[in-house]
């Protein structure tokens, strides 16, 4: 058994991005995409539960005050915890040269940007059985598919994953750390696994059974409705409802695919033997973090007609007032 000098770690050093030439272009990159996404997200919000004094006004309209976005907004909040958690140490470091993460920020910063990840996927399935139901159970959707119950599910699925966090966080805080450096771009459970003064792949066995889940299970399921929505366009008679079911599809299929192609692809390069260099499991961790917390707000709101119209409504300074006031004026 190898021998192991223990320190007291009050902190770490993020030394991923020392190799890097170029660290404040990657930086100024990192930067705006996080803006875009932060811009992006809260206006999906903003959207979806009115903004500023028009707040008491838009919240009597019923209009979006529906499951499926609701829905939305649960994924704009996890889009918004799931990058803010990384990227802010990757700006701290590349643009403000600040390479040290206090050693309970950094166990936060984990918890955090792995309940954005766990979340995420959870709300995705979510996404997909609510279309599902939709669209095969069109009658009975509105007495499936309540607000209640949409927010009950949301509910259920934070408490899970905050559970998950909680066993592996629990995990992490109890170890023995030999060196305080971070090896990789920022604070995740790999990578203080490996900082530790342990052999690190016997835990290394829960994530990976939550791996397993999300691509044995989460992610076929998923894709079995949207073959069960697409076989169910296919028998639509009405050329408008079939394109805008396909669009709604469609939408959905991007998100699903920026969020799991980057995982899958580190994944499978794995498992056939491809022995990815540090510098490469950075990039795809990058990828995989930034990508899908910018895709979503994007699709979702060019993509919806009620939110692009919303959104219109918001740039150009329209006060919205709720139906029943329009009819009464």
């Amino acid at each position: 058994m190898a021998n192991y000098t223990v320190n007291i770690v009050d902190s770490f050093m993020i030394t991923g991005f020392d190799h890097l030439q170029n660290q404040k272009l990657l930086g100024f990159l990192i930067l705006i995409t996080y803006m875009l996404i932060f811009r992006a997200s809260t206006t999906s919000l903003l959207i979806l539960l009115g903004n500023g004094i028009n707040l008491c006004i838009i919240s009597t309209d019923r209009h979006l005050h529906k499951p499926m976005y609701i829905l939305i907004c649960n994924l704009a909040v996890v889009d918004i915890m799931y990058s803010s958690t990384c990227s802010t140490t990757m700006i701290s470091v590349l643009l403000a040269e600040i390479k040290t993460v206090s050693y309970y920020s950094c166990i936060s910063r984990m918890f955090f940007y792995h309940l954005g990840d766990f979340t995420e996927c959870m709300a995705l399935t979510l996404m997909a059985i609510d279309r599902l139901i939709a669209i095969r159970l069109p009658l009975r959707y509105h007495s499936i598919v309540t607000n209640t119950r949409t927010f009950l599910f949301i509910f259920l699925t934070w408490l899970i994953t905050i559970t998950l966090m909680g066993v592996l966080t629990s995990i992490v805080d109890n170890f023995p750390y030999c060196q305080p450096v971070i090896r990789y771009v920022f604070c995740d459970y790999p990578s203080m696994i490996r900082a530790a003064c342990v052999n690190p792949e016997p835990y290394f066995f829960l994530p990976a059974m939550i791996n397993l889940w999300w691509f044995c299970g989460q992610f076929p399921f998923i894709m079995c409705t949207y073959a069960v929505l697409a076989y169910s366009v296919t028998k639509l008679s009405n050329n408008a409802s079939r394109k805008q079911m396909i669009n709604t599809c469609l939408s959905h299929l991007i998100v699903l695919f920026s969020y799991y192609a980057p995982k899958m692809v580190s994944g499978l390069l794995t498992r056939i033997g491809v022995v990815l260099t540090l510098t490469e499991r950075n990039a795809i961790l990058i990828i995989s973090s930034l990508i899908p917390p910018l895709i979503n707000p994007t699709v979702y709101c060019t993509r919806t007609k009620e939110i692009r119209k919303r959104l219109a409504d918001v740039f150009v300074h329209k006060k919205v007032a709720p139906n029943h006031l329009k009819v009464l004026s």
